[in-house]
């Protein structure tokens, strides 16, 4: 690595497996990207901290006056390639071997291999999961299990779609004239340099999913960075392609605009509805009038996520836009048949709603869901690749809609246990390398880490954190609660596991998060910088 370009530096080890991503090359597109706009993404992320003072001062959000004209414009985006065509069941998972070749090989239509919220992004796991991609691409990925077992991808696979890590995360082991660099723009930008003309080749292109945007203008920030990198690569304008997840609450007033932003390089939106709960608490967490009820409640049909998911999809259709839902959270339950088939007929229904709405596909977090989640796209879609001409005029959401928070509750002592038992549990996997962990049958990743937290840390605050028994729930009660569900994690995982995640270390930030008097924006911020 002594051929490292001007001013670019690594702080971590690189072996020679590593070498081959970070190339002289690759890491000069990386350089190239920072400098054009380091500036802009800070200055983005200056505008979040400004905006979130004006809702915490009572200002509530609205849809904006100023781009009402392409609201009301008549105006489409790009054609959609062939293999975004049809996306009606995806599949999404952290950027390993066993997941990537599982996932590729589901039966699903599309995969969204994730550097984000489904992975601790150490380094290890980074550029692991760059040399991962590479291979599957060129389909040399292999993997043999503990047991022998050989994994291999099939001859037809899953389309490939990407989520580099959000404006707000760093790559804290590279640096560029003595600046810490976007993780977000690390991971495209290595991406895009080693799999772009490869993909191309072989019928497709670089797709991409972005995540936790809070505005149109954190949309035309990435538009314009896929402009430049594709000069910078060798590629045509238009070929890479991005789904944008509407999981904050004022990304949802701006929908519109946010397509419009990236209407050359847009494959829709998503409705990611855990970021999105989560979105909710932290914007409006300081507002005594704010409180939702225990997680569990808050599911897809109450008041404010209907309001939000029929939305996006009468904005995408209306924009030639595939509109894709959710991750339903539910895994399948292998030693216990009664839960498990109660699981899949959750999942069932999920999608099946989903699909009676007009999306043209929705998430599943596990292989053994696909084919539930596609029976029900087909019973709607038929041979059809998408329902993007079911327009829905009858949906007219307003302001009111999108902010009508319901219910409130129950909120009860189990729900209030079970938040502090998940982030906990998650925390510790975090800290010990593996980002999406099952915990209770659900498939937990740090979208619905950070309800559980945030969601503690609300009730504590507000006048209506009161649980269906009339005790307020307080800081206290919370701290006598961690070590007792510290005990019962140990109890189920037994010592060896304990001592080997780091859940101490993970009660201790949970509770420094949870009833301390400052909100962290992120859990993993403050995470990152102890791995």
């Amino acid at each position: 690595m002594s051929q490292l370009p001007q001013g670019v530096a690594i702080h971590a080890t690189v072996t020679p497996e590593f070498a081959e991503i970070l190339t002289p090359e690759a890491l000069a597109l990386v350089a190239k990207l920072h400098r054009t706009f380091e500036g802009r993404r800070q200055e983005l992320l200056g505008k979040r901290v400004i905006r979130q003072q004006e809702l915490d001062a009572g200002k509530r959000p609205d849809f904006l006056a100023e781009t009402k004209h392409i609201r009301e414009g008549n105006w489409t985006i790009a054609p959609l390639p062939a293999d975004l065509a049809c996306r009606r069941v995806e599949i999404t998972g952290p950027v390993e071997k066993k997941m990537i070749i599982n996932a590729l090989n589901s039966g699903a239509d599309s995969y969204m291999t994730d550097f984000e919220d489904s992975n601790t992004p150490n380094w290890d796991n980074q550029i692991q999961g760059q040399i991962n991609l590479k291979q599957a691409i060129r389909r040399t990925l292999g993997f043999r299990n503990e047991a022998g077992k050989e994994y291999k991808l099939n001859d037809k696979v899953a389309t490939l779609i990407v989520r580099p890590r959000g404006w707000h995360l760093d790559e804290k082991h590279v640096t560029v004239d003595g600046q810490r660099v976007s993780g977000g723009i690390f991971d495209l930008a290595l991406f895009l340099f080693h799999n772009a003309k490869e993909l191309i080749a072989r019928g497709s292109g670089p797709y991409f999913y972005l995540p936790k945007m809070e505005s149109h203008l954190e949309a035309r920030l990435w538009n314009e960075i896929f402009a430049l990198a594709q000069q910078e690569v060798g590629i045509p304008q238009g070929t890479i392609k991005a789904t944008v997840l509407v999981e904050t609450i004022l990304a949802a007033f701006e929908m519109d605009e946010i397509l419009y932003e990236l209407r050359e390089h847009s494959s829709g939106l998503n409705a990611g509805r855990w970021d999105y709960i989560f979105s909710c608490i932290k914007k409006f967490k300081t507002d005594k009038d704010f409180c939702l009820a225990n997680r569990a409640q808050i599911t897809m049909t109450v008041p404010f996520m209907r309001a939000y998911a029929l939305n996006l999809v009468k904005t995408c259709h209306k924009r030639n836009a595939p509109a894709i839902g959710g991750m339903s959270a539910l895994i399948p339950i292998k030693n216990d048949p009664v839960a498990n088939e109660k699981a899949l007929a959750a999942v069932r229904a999920d999608k099946t709603r989903d699909a009676g709405d007009g999306f043209d596909g929705g998430w599943v977090a596990h292989p053994g869901l696909v084919g539930i989640a596609m029976e029900e796209w087909v019973k709607v879609l038929g041979e059809r690749a998408n329902q993007i001409d079911k327009q829905r005029p009858d949906v007219n959401t307003t302001a009111a809609d999108l902010l009508n928070f319901q219910p409130e509750a129950p909120i009860t002592e189990a729900g209030l246990r079970a938040n502090i038992d998940v982030g906990i549990q998650y925390l510790g996997s975090w800290l010990a390398g593996n980002g999406c962990v099952p915990i209770h049958s659900l498939m937990e990743d740090a979208a619905t880490a950070e309800i559980s937290r945030s969601q503690v840390w609300q009730w504590i605050r507000s006048d209506k954190g009161v649980l269906d028994d009339g005790r307020k729930v307080t800081a206290s009660m919370v701290r006598e609660m961690i070590p007792q569900i510290l005990q019962a994690i140990r109890t189920e995982h037994g010592d060896d596991t304990f001592q080997r995640i780091p859940y101490t270390r993970a009660a201790a930030i949970f509770e420094d998060m949870s009833t301390n008097a400052g909100f962290a924006e992120f859990l993993t911020l403050p995470l990152y910088e102890e791995i």
